[in-house]
């Protein structure tokens, strides 16, 4: 199997869609940025909601965009790549509309709100993996993958800091923060659309083909994801609680973890990405797997030193978490895209991306029930879990992969 052995920008760009697909990601993750983590004190600041109403608001918005997953898939197989992509970006800004338009008090536009909201965001990994995959192909195309994450990651993280800055401002800063969000959705979706990719409609496959390609299961895959994502709530959960409330360190440790953790994917992602394309991405995945277990331990073992030297110990143990994390990015989706034949590909990745929606909802109530049952508790059942989840990974036979990669079938347009 080829590899990549050195990046080239601007191959990387065109494989991630062009310039302005590239610019696109950019400002829809600048948007996201600006809002998401703040949408919990729109509804409390903003319209006077309580915080467990505006909580479950956004939990609903979550499960009803799971919900939509397997008719962005199906949508995805009839050939669709940068609509399906601008439509996730354009019901964002029907949701940043209703969240502006609700007045103080209404309960059920912010609802609606985090409704519409949640579905854009659940769809668009979907998609945007989908369109990188016609596009791109390979171990291009994991690169193309892996740079997308890194400029998304670059974005969001300018994008809340320049919302945090904004919060001084109180209410109007966070109207305003809500109308610049909608602004860039719009732009980012305009800019998306723009790119003009799309495949052949699924029907237009032959029969045979359609027959000798089924669409592959993996089971054991998407079950071991639901566990592998708990990593991403890591940096802002997991640790932000043990530090805090059981090693009493002060809440700039938390937030030097988290910012550290971004700036590690950023300028990760990409070179890791292309060093792990020497190995097959099975094996990757489930290196990750035992990275992310040993970090778990690590963990553990930080935690018992106590308030002295625990505290950076959870620091420096939080890099090696973060290049668990970084190895399962770069090799998860790429699995995904590489096991599944070209015309079940959108419902391949749509339910990926339900195991991944799902492991993101239930790890903070996990995260938070193991907690106070002390730290072997919390990260004795994360490494063994993680472990499990590593062998059933690597023990998974496969049912073949795409032959989209070595003789692409799809046309695309841009």
């Amino acid at each position: 199997m080829a590899t990549i052995t050195r990046i080239q920008p601007r191959a990387l760009v065109r494989a991630s869609g062009g310039p302005r697909y590239a610019v696109a990601l950019a400002v829809d993750a600048l948007g996201t940025g600006l809002l998401r983590p703040f949408l919990l004190l729109y509804g409390v600041k903003v319209l006077r909601l309580s915080a467990p109403v505006t909580g479950t608001a956004m939990t609903v918005g979550i499960v009803a965009g799971l919900v939509c997953m397997p008719a962005v898939g199906r949508w995805l197989d009839r050939g669709a790549r940068s609509t399906v992509v601008a439509a996730s970006m354009l019901v964002r800004v029907l949701g940043v509309a209703l969240l502006l338009a609700a007045p103080a008090g209404h309960v059920w536009l912010f609802t609606t709100a985090a409704l519409f909201l949640g579905i854009g965001n659940q769809a668009w990994p979907t998609a945007h993996a989908a369109l990188v995959a016609t596009v791109a192909h390979g171990r291009e195309r994991d690169t193309a993958l892996a740079g997308a994450r890194a400029l998304r990651n670059a974005a969001l993280g300018v994008g809340a800091l320049l919302a945090t800055v904004c919060l001084a401002g109180g209410t109007t800063a966070l109207r305003a923060l809500a109308a610049v969000t909608a602004l860039a959705y719009l732009a980012a979706a305009a800019l998306a659309w723009s790119v003009h990719v799309h495949t052949y409609p699924a029907e237009a496959a032959p029969a045979k083909d359609r027959d000798d390609e089924p669409a592959p299961r993996m089971l054991a895959l998407l079950a071991a994801n639901v566990v592998y994502v708990f990593c991403l709530n890591v940096p802002e959960i997991a640790l932000p609680l043990v530090l805090v409330t059981q090693l009493h360190a002060s809440p700039v440790w938390p937030a030097a973890v988290f910012v550290a953790n971004t700036a590690l994917v950023v300028t990760l992602q990409v070179p890791v990405t292309v060093l792990m394309s020497r190995f097959s991405r099975r094996t990757v995945l489930a290196l990750s797997g035992v990275v992310l277990a040993a970090s778990y331990l690590g963990f553990l073992a930080a935690t018992s030193l106590g308030h002295g030297w625990g505290t950076p110990a959870i620091a420096t143990v939080s890099v090696v978490c973060t290049i668990g994390e970084i190895i399962y990015a770069g090799s998860a989706t790429a699995l995904v895209t590489a096991l599944a034949p070209a015309h079940v590909l959108g419902r391949a990745l749509a339910r990926f991306q339900l195991s991944t929606g799902f492991g993101l909802a239930v790890s903070p109530a996990v995260i938070t029930t193991l907690a106070p049952h002390g730290p072997a508790a919390l990260w004795g059942s994360l490494a063994a879990a993680t472990l499990l989840s590593a062998s059933a990974v690597a023990t998974e036979k496969d049912q073949g992969t795409r032959l989209s990669d070595c003789c692409p079938r799809e046309r695309a347009g841009l």
